[in-house]
């Protein structure tokens, strides 16, 4: 009798030992599993920082984002941020802090500042999240110093206000007085888009008689071009550096009764300046697609978060709009 006991038991202790291992072997197959699934929830947070959302061209910028977010929820998270206006420089320091913070994969960011967003760029970067440059590009020179290199996804602003200032060019004589309105001056964009309508006077021999800041801003236009034609009312074409300023300046102008002798031009398309663009108002534009251009920025952040690589410059469209 004890040597079957003794069997009886053994086999018990052995059924006993089978059931768990074959349990820990399941529990460590869940956990396995859990952790393959917690991999594949897990989607990257990629933040989009803009400059002025009082800017219609950065509220179009964020709908398109908005929009190809909603279409792709299941490859990434989106965060959008911007400031209250294009000068708001140190704001727009402290959204990229906050985002480090957070602890983002990346950032797409148009920078209000060419240089100073740089070192806050960096810092990014040195916490392992990925930085794209959209919109307004970040000064190559500041960026060799700090010694890092952030890929700059937007269209050759200089190549779209050539372009224009051809357009308006067409439309007048040789010799004639046109002014430039310019953004905030130590934007790449602005310094750019200067140059293109430069190129474009200059090929024409038109007569540039004021070179003014508007700062990007509707208003500060508006009493630019009001406090200019009082001063030289025979400029007969002013370029714009951006469409809010082009608003601004064709506000002032029809106060002065200057509408009919003077011809302007802008940059961006906004919904506003086509319109005027449309009634001749507005001579013409330079479309870079707000609407696709944050969209451009996400694509290229979430292809260096897969492959691990950080890809070339990309250029993208810029179109002339004129009246249909």
């Amino acid at each position: 009798m004890r040597i079957k006991y003794q069997n009886l038991t053994k086999t018990y202790l052995t059924f006993l030992v089978i059931i768990f291992l074959a349990t820990l072997n399941v529990s460590c197959g869940k956990t396995a599993d859990n952790k393959d699934v917690e991999k594949k929830v897990k989607k990257p947070r990629i933040a989009l920082i803009m400059k002025s959302l009082a800017n219609e061209f950065f509220k179009t910028m964020e709908e398109g984002a908005r929009k190809h977010h909603q279409n792709n929820s299941s490859e990434y998270d989106l965060i959008v941020e911007g400031i209250k206006d294009e000068l708001d420089i140190n704001r727009q320091v402290q959204l990229v802090e906050t985002m480090i913070g957070q602890k983002v994969d990346a950032i797409v960011i148009a920078p209000a500042d060419s240089k100073a967003l740089v070192p806050v760029c960096k810092r990014a970067m040195k916490q392992g999240i990925i930085v794209i440059n959209i919109d307004n590009r970040l000064d190559a020179e500041v960026l060799q110093q700090n010694e890092i290199k952030i890929p700059f996804v937007g269209p050759d602003n200089r190549k779209g206000a050539r372009e224009v200032g051809l357009y308006l060019a067409k439309r007048l004589q040789t010799g004639d007085q046109v002014a430039i309105i310019n953004g905030v001056p130590t934007a790449y964009n602005a310094i750019q888009r200067r140059l293109g309508f430069l190129d474009a006077i200059k090929e024409n021999g038109l007569n540039l008689v004021a070179d003014e800041n508007g700062d990007w801003e509707m208003s500060k236009a508006n009493k630019v071009v009001s406090a200019l034609m009082t001063e030289k009312p025979e400029i007969k074409g002013i370029f714009c550096a951006n469409d809010s300023m082009a608003l601004g300046a064709i506000s002032a102008l029809k106060a002065g009764n200057f509408m009919d002798k003077v011809k302007v031009v802008g940059f961006d398309n906004i919904s506003a300046a086509n319109e005027l663009v449309e009634k001749g108002e507005l001579l013409a534009t330079a479309d870079q697609h707000a609407d696709q251009l944050a969209v451009f920025g996400i694509e290229y952040a979430l292809e260096c978060l897969k492959t691990g690589t950080v890809p070339e410059d990309k250029e993208t469209p810029v179109d002339l709009i004129v009246k249909k």
